[in-house]
C-alpha cells in the first residue's frame, strides 16, 4: 500500500516536472518581407509592443524591396527596444519558403511563429495562440481562417468578386484533398498563423520555396504525427491592387503538387 501511494505520487511529480521542462520560455517570430512598405512599419511596431508570456525575438527577412520596404526595416532594426531583433538582409526576392527556411534556422525561440507583413491577420491573436503551449503542453497551434464567423468565405472584395470566388474555392478544394490524402480533419492547413515548436523541424530537409512551402510544412508535421491544435484567428484579406501576391493559377499547382508530393515521399 504505501508502495503504491509513493508511486503515484511519484508519477504526479514526474508529469509536473515534463510540463516544466517541456514549457517554452521564448518564442521566434518570423517576417518574410518583400514590397510591403504600406504596412511594414505598423506590423513590426505592433509586433515589437506585443505582451505575451514568453520573450520575443523577431526575425526579419528582407528580400531586396524595392518600394521603400528595406529602409523601413533598417530602421526598426536600430530603434526596436522591446524584442531581440535579427534581420537578414536578402540580395534578391527568392520566395516566401526560403525566407522562411532561413529564418527558422536562425531562431533560437523554443516556439517557431510565421508571421506576414500584411495586416491580414490581427497580430493581437497571439495571447491566445500561445496558450496550449503554455498550459497544454502543445507541439503545435495554426490560428484558423475557417473557424471564425466568416467560415470558408474568408476573402470579400468588393471589386474583384471573381477572383475571391477563385481563391475561396480553391482553399475549400486543397484542403479537402490534404484531408483526404493525409487522414486529417483540418480547417485550414494554409493559415499563416502557424506555431510550432522548433524541435520539431529537426531532420526536416524542406524542398518548397514559395508559398507552397505552408502546405510543406503541415504536410511533414502530419506525416511525424503531431496533434495540431486549431484556434480561430481574425483575418481580413486584402485584394491583388492592395498588395496581394498569391495568384490563383500561378500559385495554385504548385499547392497541388506539394499537397501531393509529399504524402508519397519526404
Amino acid at each position: 500500500m504505501v508502495r503504491q501511494v509513493i508511486g503515484s505520487y511519484g508519477n504526479v511529480f514526474n508529469s509536473v516536472l515534463d510540463l516544466y521542462i517541456m514549457k517554452p520560455k521564448s518564442i521566434s517570430i518570423i517576417i518574410p518581407i518583400y514590397n510591403e512598405a504600406p504596412t511594414t512599419e505598423i506590423l513590426l511596431e505592433k509586433i515589437d509592443k506585443l505582451n505575451i508570456e514568453l520573450k520575443k525575438e523577431i526575425i526579419i527577412i528582407e528580400s531586396n524591396s524595392n518600394d521603400g520596404t528595406r529602409d523601413i526595416v533598417k530602421n526598426f532594426e536600430k530603434k526596436s527596444k522591446n524584442s531581440r531583433v535579427i534581420v537578414i538582409y536578402e540580395k534578391k526576392a527568392e520566395g516566401k519558403g526560403i525566407a522562411v527556411r532561413k529564418g527558422i534556422k536562425r531562431a533560437s525561440g523554443n516556439i517557431i511563429a510565421i508571421q506576414d507583413a500584411d495586416l491580414e491577420y490581427d497580430v493581437g491573436d497571439y495571447s491566445k495562440l500561445v496558450i496550449p503551449f503554455i498550459k497544454k503542453n502543445a507541439q503545435a497551434v495554426y490560428g484558423s481562417r475557417h473557424l471564425g464567423p466568416h467560415k470558408w468565405v474568408t476573402r470579400k472584395y468588393k471589386k474583384d468578386k471573381f477572383y475571391a470566388f477563385l481563391l475561396n474555392t480553391g482553399q475549400i478544394v486543397y484542403t479537402s484533398m490534404f484531408n483526404l490524402l493525409y487522414g486529417t480533419r483540418m480547417s485550414d492547413p494554409a493559415t499563416m498563423y502557424k506555431l510550432f515548436r522548433k524541435e520539431l523541424t529537426k531532420g526536416m530537409n524542406f524542398k518548397t520555396k514559395g508559398f507552397d512551402f505552408d502546405w510543406e510544412l503541415t504536410a511533414k508535421l502530419v506525416k511525424s504525427g503531431i496533434n495540431i491544435i486549431e484556434i480561430p484567428a481574425r483575418y481580413k484579406s486584402r485584394s491583388r491592387k492592395e498588395g496581394k501576391k498569391i495568384r490563383f493559377f500561378r500559385d495554385g499547382w504548385k499547392v497541388f503538387s506539394a499537397v501531393v508530393r509529399f504524402r508519397f515521399s519526404d
